[in-house]
């Protein structure tokens, strides 16, 4: 058989790992739906379907340890195991698909394969109490659940197992529909044979003659010399006792069994007749060009309709057409001021109105194309929540609680790349709820709670942004203990502890190293947690909120903007510089003079409505210089932007307001920005470069220079 190319094979890799996430993400939801009802069939056939599927694409692409563990994991999926012992069962399948994610990883890394003896142990445990569970049934009930009734003649007493492979029982069911007759045939070579290693090639050749042979046990030569016993599923238009005679080879056999198989499907049969529709549903999408004949009612007919109206792109080819998107907004940009220059210079040219028509034209078209592409980033956030209740599963057991996972807004889009970025974040305040958050039964029901703890998951669009909320019923954050820990952890003085609000001794939980955990644990209690979390929705230019009631548990709010590619802006001028800001972050603008603006600790506050408001002045700001107007030129005015993030406001001074526009942001590299201040810049349509502020990034700033109770 011909290699494929290096290239070639790499591409296949690829598409594997991607597809067997995919997998494994459906293995895990069917495992855990298998542990609610272990008996249920449909889920059974669904995880084999999973199962089988892995085994075949890892076998293609040589990862044969991948490929042999599923195969043995296939052979414990049987509806009696399900029955019989339900509840090991999902555990172990459960645990297998933690291995496949392990040896996927280490695949893909080209690392060293982690141990999968112990699942490959409980798969044997299983196997042996399968066996044991179906001895009595056979005996008891052989027509109802074996595809190997009695036979009509007398049959000698010997052992014969007659378990076939999938494709084995395939092409068993196969034979039935063409309406021919299978039969199970055992044959025990005598012991005394003379001629003991030509007897299998002996058995074979009658076998042959006496029909289609569909399986053989042995399969090869090989076993030969040691074979006892033959076994072979043979479909064949003789008789019974035909085949009986012509199996008695003399001094080569010394017993025959023959039984002829039930002609109904056994739960198998189904299992292998979807995987046919299955792939047959796989080649129909695959196949370009060929029209298939119209069958309404072909089970696997919607799977290759939505098969074929998906199309799998690279993320980098759409991060380039988004690119190149951008580039046209900043042409627009510069179009607008050049026809702005335009009206001045020549306000009565008939000219103006053609090219102020043409221009809004192509602003409509430019306004329907991003939108388009910012479509195509988006994702439901469905793929990230799918993840969690396996989460919630194995936190919940590894506590020792009782914990149920509601999931609400799956169908709220946002940009793939925040929605990847926001997976460790959510993963944390998840583990969180369930360790600190919820109670064990005993003190639930203890304090008129029902003994199942729920932590809820939510997602939903408020503006240009997207919130994803994180609640539990469980016993509240104690305040007093926050301080106590921050203060014992050298985080604050025992006298600034005392004047923290709820909401600032609440983001006390953020701080690096801070936990509130008696202990550390597998789960939490190393204060590594929340900080990620703060962490990752800077970098994302978002924030968090959280709120806590006592004894009723504890909501955390994750906002992020619904794409990084582009933002709307105020823009504004301090000292000559360009700056903007996101203008959902923009609360309100106010002028003030310089008589309204007062000192207080050493910090410009001013008095806006009954409220103390803090003011930052961007050249006062270490890390970012700007150039210092003349004291004779300082306006006897300025303006005041408030700034919103979570529950702080602040007023940044500024010079001159310039107003909104659409920016395109774009990154930039450490060595030209070094500031944490700036999140990114992004360019006029007159070529200049105005630098988009980070938010949450001044305020925490502005939170270590200042105390608290001065930030409105």
């Amino acid at each position: 058989m011909s290699r494929l190319p290096d290239d070639r094979n790499s591409e296949l890799r690829e598409l594997f790992f991607e597809s067997a996430n995919e997998l494994l993400q459906s293995l895990n939801e069917a495992g855990l739906q298998l542990e609610a009802n272990p008996a249920d069939e449909e889920t059974l056939r669904r995880v084999r379907r999973v199962v089988h599927t892995l085994k075949g694409d890892s076998a293609a692409c040589g990862f044969q340890k991948l490929s042999e563990l599923a195969h043995q994991l296939e052979d414990v999926l049987t509806p009696q195991v399900g029955r019989k012992r339900g509840a090991k069962l999902a555990e172990l399948v459960l645990a297998v698909a933690d291995s496949f994610a392990a040896m996927l990883s280490a695949y893909q890394c080209d690392t060293k394969l982690p141990s999968t003896n112990s699942v490959r142990a409980a798969i044997r445990s299983l196997l042996k109490g399968r066996g044991a569970a179906e001895r009595p049934e056979t005996s008891n009930e052989p027509a109802a659940k074996s595809t190997k009734p009695p036979a009509a003649v007398a049959a000698p007493a010997f052992a014969a197992r007659f378990e076939w492979t999938e494709y084995e029982q395939l092409m068993i069911s196969e034979a039935f529909h063409r309406g021919e007759i299978v039969y199970n045939v055992a044959l025990r070579v005598d012991p005394k044979s003379p001629m003991h290693a030509a007897a299998f090639q002996l058995i074979r050749n009658v076998l042959h003659g006496c029909g289609t042979v569909i399986a053989l046990r042995p399969e090869d030569n090989s076993a030969a010399a040691s074979v006892e016993v033959v076994e072979a599923a043979l479909a064949s238009k003789h008789t019974q006792d035909h085949i009986a005679q012509r199996c008695r080879i003399p001094s080569i056999v010394s017993d025959v069994r023959v039984e002829r198989t039930l002609t109904h499907e056994t739960p198998e049969h189904e299992l292998l007749g979807d995987l046919l529709e299955a792939q047959a549903a796989q080649v129909a999408s695959s196949t370009a060009g060929e029209q298939a004949a119209p069958k309404a009612s072909a089970p696997g007919s919607a799977a290759a309709t939505i098969a074929e109206s998906s199309l799998r792109v690279d993320a980098a080819r759409i991060d380039a057409v988004m690119n190149l998107v951008g580039e046209l907004i900043i042409g627009k940009s510069m179009l607008n001021r050049t026809l702005t220059e335009f009206d001045r210079r020549h306000a009565h040219d008939p000219l103006r109105a053609k090219l102020s028509d043409a221009l809004a034209f192509q602003s409509r078209v430019l306004d329907e194309l991003h939108k388009c592409v910012l479509k195509i980033r988006m994702v439901p956030v469905e793929q990230l929540f799918r993840r969690f209740p396996r989460v919630v599963r194995d936190v919940a057991k590894q506590c020792g609680k009782d914990v149920a996972l509601e999931l609400s807004g799956e169908n709220t889009d946002l940009d793939k790349s925040i929605l990847d970025a926001l997976s460790e974040p959510l993963m944390h305040l998840v583990r969180n709820s369930i360790d600190h958050g919820v109670e064990h039964a005993e003190e639930r029901l203890a304090a008129g709670k029902p003994a199942r703890g729920t932590v809820y998951l939510n997602a939903y669009h408020q503006g240009t942004q997207v919130v994803i909320e994180v609640r539990d019923d469980g016993r509240g954050i104690d305040l007093t203990q926050v301080r106590k820990q921050a203060v014992q952890k050298g985080i604050l003085k025992a006298e600034e502890a005392q004047r923290l609000s709820e909401a600032e001794t609440l983001n006390l939980i953020f701080e690096p190293g801070f936990s509130t955990a008696a202990e550390i644990t597998e789960v939490s209690g190393r204060g590594v947690g929340m900080d990620v979390v703060r962490t990752v929705m800077d970098r994302l230019k978002g924030t968090v909120q959280i709120s806590s009631a006592k004894g009723r548990g504890t909501t955390i709010q994750l906002r992020a903007p619904l794409t990084l590619a582009s933002i709307q802006t105020l823009l504004f001028r301090v000292s000559g510089r360009l700056f903007a800001v996101p203008i959902s972050s923009v609360v309100e603008i106010a002028r003030v003079t310089d008589e309204e603006i007062h000192l207080v600790d050493q910090r410009e506050v001013l008095r806006l409505r009954e409220q103390i408001l803090t003011l930052v002045r961007l050249n006062r700001l270490s890390q970012i210089h700007a150039v210092e107007a003349p004291a004779d030129q300082k306006k006897k005015r300025s303006f005041v932007v408030v700034i919103g993030a979570a529950e702080k406001r602040f007023g940044l001074v500024v010079d001159s307001l310039v107003g909104e526009e659409e920016l395109v942001i774009k990154a930039l590299p450490s060595e030209i920005v070094s500031s944490d201040l700036v999140s990114g810049a992004s360019i006029l349509g007159d070529g200049t470069v105005v630098l988009i502020l980070n938010v949450p990034a001044v305020l925490s700033r502005l939170s270590r220079t200042t105390p608290l109770g001065a930030i409105a």
